[in-house]
Formats: C-alpha cells, sequence, structure tokens
C-alpha cells in the first residue's frame, strides 16, 4: 500500500541455536518419543528464503536517521556477503511492484527476486539494490509463495520475513495462512523481524511464528537486523541435517517422555520447570544441552537451568547460564555418566544376572524468565534439547583426592622449609663463632 494506507509500524523476529554435545550417537535405547529420522536428511542442503516488505511505509526513515528500506538493504547485503557455501538462499518481495490504488491489484504483488539455490552474491545484492517502497502488504499471499519457493523435503527449511507492518490485504489472514504450511507437514518454520513497533503488528508476527515453531524479534537497529538475519541462516546450516523431534515435557519425572538420542523441539513457559527421562546403560556417558530462544521481550537478569537428577530426586549434576537482556538464545549443558553415580540412582531390575543394569536419568530444564508489561506468556519460550549417548571417559580426580595430595605436598613444602631454617641458622651460627675467635 502507499505511505498513508497503513500504519507505520512493524516488527519482527529471531531464533534459537542450539548447543550441539560432541559425540557419536548410539542406538538400541527405547525410544517414547519419535525418532529424527536421518533418511536423506544429510544430503539436502539447508534452504532459506527471505521475505521482504518493500511497501510504501519502507520508506520511513526511522532507525538511526535511515529508512527503512535503506537499512534492510544494507543488512542484506552484509548477510548475502557471509553466506555459507552450502546454504541454498532466495529472496521474495512483497509490495515491491504495484504503485497503484487498486488494492485488488496491489494484494497480489508478491515476486521472487532471487531464486532460492545456490547464491551467486553479486547477483543477489544487484538485485536488492534495485528496491524502491512501493506498494500493499499482502504478507499471506507472501508466505504461501515462500512455501513453493523452498519446496518440499525431509529437513527445516525457513522463511525469514522481515516487515514493518500487518498485513493491509486480509484475506488471507497471514496467521492463517502460517498455520495451514504448518498442518501440511512440509517442515516449514517462519522467523518474524519488525522494523516498527506497535502491539497490532506485534501480535500478528508473533502468531505466525508461533504458529510455525519459529521466533519473533523487534529490531530496532540496523546491527541488530543483520545479526539477527545472520542467526537464522546459520542456523538453518547447523541443523538442517535433523529435523529436530517435537516432544512436551512434564512437570514430573515419572510420567515424562522417554527420549533416545537425538535433537528435540518443546516450549516452556516463564519460570516452568520441563521434565524428561533418559535410560543410561552401565559404562555410559549422557551428554545433553539446552537452548532456549528469547522470542519476545523479557525482563533483565535471567538464566536456564539444565539439571540431571535420579528419578528420586537427588541431583547428579547441573549446567546454568545466565543473561541480562543482550542475548537472544541462552544455552547450558551437562555431562554425567555410571561411574559418577556414588549410590544415588537406582538401577531398573533385570531378569538377566548378565545383563548390564540400567539407570533412568530425568533432565530437568528450569529457567527464571519473566516476560516484560504487555507481553504474552502463552505459547512458551521455543527450547531445543539435545540428547546424546557416548562411552564413558574418564573423570578427573575429585575434589577431595585433590585437595588430600594439595595437604601432603603443603606438609613435605613446610618440613622442608623448617629443615631449610634449621641449617641456614647453624650455618649462621657456626661463621658468628669463626669470626669471633678471629
Amino acid at each position: 500500500m502507499t505511505t498513508g494506507r497503513r500504519p507505520k509500524a512493524r516488527l519482527g523476529s529471531l531464533l534459537a541455536a542450539l548447543a550441539i554435545t560432541g559425540g557419536a550417537l548410539l542406538s538400541g535405547l527405547p525410544a517414547h518419543a519419535d525418532e529424527p529420522s536421518a533418511g536423506s536428511a544429510g544430503k539436502e542442503a539447508p534452504r532459506v528464503d527471505l521475505v521482504l516488505d518493500v511497501s510504501g511505509s519502507m520508506r520511513t526513515a526511522d532507525i538511526q536517521g535511515k529508512s527503512r528500506i535503506a537499512v534492510a538493504q544494507q543488512s542484506l547485503n552484509e548477510v548475502i556477503d557471509a553466506l555459507p557455501a552450502e546454504t541454498e538462499f532466495g529472496i521474495r518481495t512483497l509490495g515491491a511492484n504495484y504503485p497503484g490504488d487498486d488494492k485488488n491489484q496491489g494484494c497480489q504483488d508478491s515476486k521472487q527476486l532471487f531464486p532460492v539455490g545456490k547464491t551467486n552474491k553479486v547477483e543477489a545484492k544487484t538485485a536488492v539494490a534495485t528496491l524502491r517502497p512501493t506498494g500493499w502488504t499482502p504478507i499471506g499471499l507472501a508466505l504461501r509463495g515462500a512455501a513453493q519457493d523452498l519446496g518440499k523435503g525431509e529437513t527445516t527449511r525457513r522463511v525469514v520475513l522481515i516487515t514493518d507492518g500487518e498485513d493491509t490485504c486480509t484475506p488471507p489472514d497471514p496467521c492463517d495462512v502460517a498455520r495451514e504450511l504448518a498442518a501440511q507437514g512440509i517442515h516449514l518454520v517462519v522467523d518474524t523481524l519488525g522494523l516498527a513497533h506497535d502491539d497490532k503488528t506485534r501480535q500478528q508476527l508473533l502468531c505466525i511464528a508461533n504458529a510455525t515453531g519459529g521466533t519473533y524479534t523487534d529490531v530496532r537497529t540496523q546491527e541488530q537486523l543483520t545479526d539477527k538475519v545472520k542467526q537464522l541462516v546459520d542456523r538453518s546450516n547447523d541443523t538442517y541435517t535433523v529435523t529436530p523431534t517435537k516432544t512436551a515435557g512434564t512437570d514430573k519425572c515419572e510420567n515424562a517422555p522417554v527420549l533416545s538420542p537425538g535433537v528435540y523441539s518443546d516450549r516452556e513457559k516463564f519460570s516452568e520447570h520441563r521434565v524428561y527421562r533418559v535410560p543410561v546403560k552401565a559404562g555410559q556417558e549422557l551428554r545433553a544441552s539446552v537452548s532456549v530462544s528469547l522470542d519476545r521481550a523479557v525482563a533483565r537478569d535471567y538464566g536456564v537451568l539444565l539439571q540431571a537428577t535420579s528419578t528420586a530426586g537427588q541431583e547428579l549434576v547441573r549446567g546454568t547460564d545466565a543473561g541480562s537482556g543482550r542475548t537472544d538464545v541462552i544455552s547450558t549443558g551437562l555431562r554425567w555418566s555410571t561411574n559418577d553415580s556414588k549410590g544415588y540412582v537406582t538401577a531398573s531390575p533385570s531378569s538377566s544376572a548378565s545383563a548390564k543394569p540400567e539407570t533412568t536419568v530425568c533432565l530437568v530444564v528450569s529457567n527464571s524468565l519473566a516476560a516484560q508489561p504487555g507481553v504474552q506468556a502463552d505459547p512458551g519460550m521455543p527450547l531445543e534439547l539435545t540428547v546424546d549417548l557416548a562411552s564413558a571417559s574418564s573423570a578427573p580426580d575429585g575434589p577431595a583426592m585433590g585437595l588430600g595430595r594439595g595437604w601432603i605436598l603443603l606438609l613435605v613444602l613446610t618440613l622442608a622449609g623448617l629443615l631449610a631454617g634449621l641449617v641456614f641458622g647453624w650455618i649462621a651460627r657456626w661463621r658468628i663463632a669463626v669470626w669471633r675467635e678471629n
């Protein structure tokens, strides 16, 4: 639409990163949650389609003295320069071509600017440089077009939507389109990034992101926009070989889902605990990590906690991380093996004396997040949990043993010091006695 026909505010999105723990994945454990399929996933390249709003209101100059379109163009240039070689990247526009007042025609204005595929960076940046703010805002239509651009496959495809306002062309409602795409099971995630900040737009973009398991971020500076898009592209590159399996943690270990090695996605509300179970055999080491994406405005000073506990509730080990509002993903991890149990956990009964005992470890994800005023608490924050099992590695000596050796060393040094003092004193007295005689 033209500059005067729609609100000047819009908004945005973010992502979440996942901390992948090292080690080979072992098979053979019972999986009560669906396991990620390897299949042909490893043969597919990561695919990202960036949908850019080029409607009339993008002329507004309110980001560090620059117009919204100029900020977006500069950020896209930097993103294109930093694209990983294996990433298939494309750009789709909305509102970039029809300058007239016919809404019916303007609301059909969504075109592929640069096809999804191996990127010729010069051609892509040249295409971006030609864009001028022009028309209306058919977000729903553009999302359907982006899904077609990316195609179908076994791995997650990402749509990154950059806009400064809500859809002015409903129907179709973009939130309904997002739900429609999610229901097709085509592994499509939509992340939204906004360049303006009115509540109505924020709610629409949050709805789009939440419907597809994506993230939303309110963008305030050019640097922030560049960093966000790079994060999302990197995220696609990091995880394209494994589509996270959806799971649902519970508030108690006894009825928590049982996880085998893999990558899992869930959502956790503010200040909530989510519990999962992992069977660990004798001689195995559990390696787990969790990343929580801050896809909405949260209060400063927060943290995330990942605990491994016994089924009786005794803590075995923990990992923590804290933030102060300067990051969009907060992550932590832990390692624990059956050799470290010290009697706190009970092996599951076995019908065979030769069978190796198995320990059930409860993984507890907690957070101290609090929403800023006016921010919705539902749905919860996106989290990704990585579970790995490897052969138990040699653990470093415990503090007691290290402390014991330290006391022995201190005693030896003390005795050596006393002996050196006695010898030095005896020599000094002898020299004084000789001096007096002479």
